[in-house]
């Protein structure tokens, strides 16, 4: 089993890499390898729809996404986390993702996903949504715990009193490596689930 790490703060051991070294844990006490990515202090644009990545299969700007997505292919399971800022996530972060998914075009179905949020306060259930959405229009299972995915803490180093927060990402490592193992077995025995032709549709016809 591997999981690759996202990690869209752009402060080194900040409050978003104490939430990830909670899972971490769980993934070494499992023996599931990991590689934590941390994308939030790169310099990284937005996907621009020109279409490069369907021609060469890597997007058209060489920097980290193409860098990462080989990870990502290899990966049974991704976890995804953010600062929240302005309730959302960190622009840098929906900027990689963004161009990660369009560009990637290997299957990511069954591969499970896992998000998580870190505020000071507000904002952390609309982030989750926000990022739970890659997940979902490409066949990969999200990974739930105890409580929506979220830590809380303003200062750095703030985030190891949360200590719901922390037992949260914790839960959510234990059932991420559960339903990898699950889905590893299940892949084994019935195969991946068909696939119908893709109808594409548009709002104008």
């Amino acid at each position: 089993m591997n999981v690759l790490i996202i990690n869209g703060s752009p402060r080194i051991e900040g409050n978003t890499s104490i939430a990830i070294h909670e899972m971490e844990k769980v993934f070494e006490k499992h023996g599931v390898q990991y590689d934590t990515v941390q994308i939030g202090n790169k310099s990284i644009r937005g996907c621009i729809a020109c279409g490069g990545c369907a021609k060469t299969g890597k997007c058209v700007f060489e920097d980290a996404v193409n860098e990462v997505s080989p990870l990502f292919e290899k990966a049974d399971g991704l976890v995804v986390a953010s600062p929240v800022y302005y309730a959302s996530a960190n622009g840098t972060l929906i900027s990689f993702l963004d161009r990660l998914f369009q560009c990637s075009h290997f299957s990511k179905t069954m591969k499970v996903g896992a998000s998580i949020a870190v505020a000071r306060r507000g904002g952390c259930s609309a982030t989750f949504d926000e990022l739970n959405k890659y997940f979902t229009i490409c066949g990969m299972p999200v990974a739930s715990s105890q409580y929506w995915n979220s830590v809380h803490g303003r200062m750095k180093g703030e985030a190891l009193q949360d200590e719901e927060g922390l037992q949260t990402m914790r839960t959510l490592a234990e059932n991420m490596v559960f339903l990898m193992k699950s889905i590893e077995l299940g892949k084994e025995k019935f195969g991946l689930p068909e696939k119908e032709e893709h109808a594409w549709t548009h709002f104008i016809r």
